[in-house]
């Protein structure tokens, strides 16, 4: 089934122009279309709607130590409350944090931060955060599953 994330804003990267009252449709774990709410309503009206109130970009990638927390599950869940789906290889040296990774389909990326900027893409993997006006995480998509909402 396709969930259709529409918020406020969309980016399709952080420094792109905005769509204004936008929308993403997720299908599974792949990004199906982006664009505006209303047109993507049209084209999926068999599809579950998510509205945010807030800008919905991709997932970012967590660049320095994981946050300590009791449990390498509890890293992990820390890391995409913050809206990030990658981390980086050199911190995931503790016991238990890359098979949590695994389990969460957080990325573990070797090494050095990588050059590539994330996208939100057609046939991309979805993976979408959305941060309100103080730029606080609401939501995570990892995957296609949300893994965060803000309460």
């Amino acid at each position: 089934m396709e969930t259709i994330h529409a918020a406020d804003e969309v980016r399709v990267t952080w420094d792109a122009e905005p769509i204004r009252d936008g929308a993403v449709v997720v299908g599974r774990d792949r990004i199906g279309a982006v664009g505006s709410f209303e047109e993507l309503r049209e084209r999926f009206p068999g599809a579950r709607v998510r509205r945010w109130h807030g800008v919905l970009g991709p997932a970012r990638v967590h660049e320095g130590p994981l946050p300590h927390a009791p449990t390498p599950r509890e890293r992990i869940h820390a890391v995409l409350k913050s809206g990030a789906v990658v981390i980086l290889g050199d911190y995931a040296d503790a016991p238990g944090l890359r098979a949590a990774a695994e389990r969460n389909d957080v990325v573990v990326w070797p090494g050095v931060t990588p050059s590539w900027q994330p996208s939100i893409r057609q046939t991309g993997r979805a993976d979408l955060a959305v941060f309100d006006e103080r730029g606080v995480c609401v939501a995570t998509v990892c995957a296609g599953r949300l893994v965060h909402r803000r309460r």
